[in-house]
């Protein structure tokens, strides 16, 4: 992917940066990205490098705290545990480079225990029980090198889509010299400790194990438990077990003396109590005794030579995807693994290999990365990439719809994995949001080839597919090509642009008759979307394959041209490089200096 592609480098940002940032002038080839979080003391926004990264730019909002930031960063940058942002790079202020003071770390997509939680009610005890590990993990880590986190809340734990957990709120672990006289964190947003009399704000590693158990029981409930007399866990949560609802109670005594003398006490309480995870102990055969025969402790079982089971990703119909620690090159990985009844179909498992090779021979960018493919005692696996920002499903899901201008360079991204594709023979045959994943630079990647067509190798026709974003020829088990694919990338755009399918969710038959029904445009209401938009989606959703893109190489093409005439509409160069420069050269649409150096935002 290009980073030299202004297709590919946004310029601005429909939203108005705040008000701290507006003067600051990013390195060549950077550019502000779309999102932006405001924290306690703290602002973050995104920012897209040279590389085509995204990161976020940490900074204080009010001028005088540049010590305290600085400070923070620095501390950060010592700190090295999996659930604590590493920091890369501190911006001074300079009145040469414009920019500054701030930090740069990495982007976290996701969401917040106390966001999920709003948005999808009380957490299953499966996942409280792997946030307070990790969670408390990090507390450990803290507490072992003479730290306090002192904030610890709902509203500074991220989880991402793809698992994973981040500790924020790091502008409050700092001695109390750095932070400036009289700020404490905000008690709406932090729960405060019982012993905090009258206001007073003074974190111990006892408060710190509060917070931790006061987030778990929001996490677990909904509600952030009062100061004193918290009410049994048991009744507002029956399925807890018993052993983890004490475990919680006791931590949040009110009586600090109460409490487990340590959070890693507390740790070892819950593992000895309620473990999330099995012990497996090798059997003599090469079969798993029937007394553990479950999906988790099968896929344990088979893998434990090689990784570390972390947590529950996704299931569907033929599989389940797992979040994985490898043991031997020590980083997280996705394993995809077939149920068991179906692994014992010798059809299911051979597709499911080839699935594995097909997505292996694609190296590209754009494409999820295959790392390994095994079998064991009937368990049939491959890992490949975490994606740990989710998949677009979830994003659209979180977030709602988005903008034309930040899907733009994703989308593009897509395509030309999609040309490697049909370049090498393959057509993917279920594209939709649930496939293409996030990862952690938040580019766009196409996964789940478990119904691709290798054109030559068996006959192209199946009604197999996601109905509200297959072709009408895939839903009809007629002749399929790489228009059907085509076909579905129109439909993830409509979906994205606007938070729904293009036909909705219905069934296959309710979805072929209104694929097939007269008045498409109408019906799309495509008359809303922008001229150039709207011509790229009735063509790409056309039910007659030869009146659609012939293949991703011209749907990409269109795509660019798209891109080109919205932004000619909405030209971001100044008024006197317009008139001076005239319009943009349609034939080298990718070359502009201007739109690779105006990367300055103003209010």
């Amino acid at each position: 992917m290009s980073t030299s592609d202004p297709l590919l480098t946004p310029t601005r940002l429909k939203a108005t940066l705040p008000r701290h940032l507006a003067d600051w002038t990013l390195p060549p080839e950077w550019a502000w990205g779309p999102d932006s979080v405001w924290g306690d003391r703290r602002h973050y926004q995104e920012v897209i490098d040279a590389l085509g990264r995204s990161l976020s730019l940490v900074s204080a909002p009010d001028e005088t705290h540049g010590d305290w930031l600085r400070a923070e960063a620095r501390a950060l940058a010592h700190r090295n545990h999996p659930s604590v942002p590493t920091t890369y790079h501190y911006w001074a202020s300079y009145a040469q480079s414009r920019r500054g003071p701030g930090y740069l770390r990495r982007w976290i997509a996701g969401e917040t225990v106390a966001q999920r939680v709003s948005r999808l009610g009380p957490e299953s005890v499966p996942t409280v029980l792997q946030v307070l590990r990790e969670a408390g993990s990090t507390l450990s880590y803290l507490h072992d090198a003479g730290a306090l986190h002192r904030a610890l809340s709902a509203n500074n734990v991220w989880l991402t889509p793809g698992g994973r957990l981040w500790l924020l709120g790091w502008e409050w672990v700092l001695a109390s010299d750095h932070i400036p006289a009289g700020l404490r964190p905000d008690p709406a947003r932090t729960p405060q400790a019982p012993e905090w009399h009258e206001g007073a704000w003074q974190p111990t590693v006892l408060s710190d194990q509060w917070q931790l158990a006061a987030m778990v029981f929001t996490a677990l409930t909904g509600e952030t438990p009062p100061e004193n007399d918290a009410p049994p866990i048991a009744l507002l949560r029956p399925d807890c077990p018993v052993g983890l609802a004490r475990a919680l109670e006791q931590a949040l005594h009110a009586d600090p003396s109460r409490r487990f003398p340590s959070v890693r006490a507390f740790l070892r309480e819950v593992d000895r109590v309620a473990s999330m995870r099995a012990v497996m102990v090798e059997p003599a055969g090469d079969e798993l005794p029937a007394t553990q025969d479950t999906p988790e402790t099968r896929l344990r079982w088979a893998t434990s030579d090689d990784y570390e089971i972390l947590a529950p990703l996704g299931s569907g119909t033929f599989g389940s995807v797992w979040r994985a620690r490898d043991l031997t090159l020590a980083r997280e990985v996705a394993i995809k693994v077939l149920h068991p009844h179906i692994a014992k179909d010798d059809v299911a498992v051979s597709r499911f290999r080839r699935e594995a090779r097909l997505a292996a021979q694609l190296a590209h960018p754009a494409i999820v990365p295959i790392y390994d493919s095994d079998e064991r005692g009937g368990i049939v696996w491959y890992t490949m990439e975490l994606a740990e920002g989710g998949s677009v499903a979830s994003l659209i899901a979180r977030r709602g719809p988005r903008d034309f201008e930040e899907i733009a360079a994703q989308v593009d991204g897509v395509l030309d994995g999609l040309m490697a594709a049909h370049a090498s023979g393959i057509i993917h045959r279920d594209l939709k949001p649930e496939n293409i994943l996030i990862d952690r630079y938040r580019r766009w990647r196409i996964g789940d080839f478990g119904i691709a067509q290798a054109w030559g190798e068996d006959p192209a026709t199946s009604s197999s597919g996601t109905p509200a974003f297959a072709a009408p020829e895939q839903l009809l088990g007629e002749a399929q090509g790489p228009a059907t694919d085509c076909y579905a990338l129109a439909g993830i755009v409509y979906f994205v642009l606007t938070g729904r399918p293009p036909f909705g969710d219905a069934s296959v038959e309710q979805v072929l008759a209104q694929q097939l029904g007269d008045r498409l445009r109408e019906r799309l209401q495509l008359d809303a979307f922008p001229d150039p938009l709207e011509e790229f989606l009735q063509r790409g959703l056309a039910p007659n394959a030869d009146e659609r893109f012939a293949d991703a190489a011209e749907l990409r093409q269109a795509w660019r041209q798209v891109v080109r005439q919205m932004r000619r509409t909405d030209d971001p160069r100044p008024w006197w490089r317009r008139v001076f420069e005239g319009p943009i050269d349609d034939d080298s649409p990718f070359d502009d200096p201007v739109l690779l150096s105006d990367t300055r935002v103003t209010s």
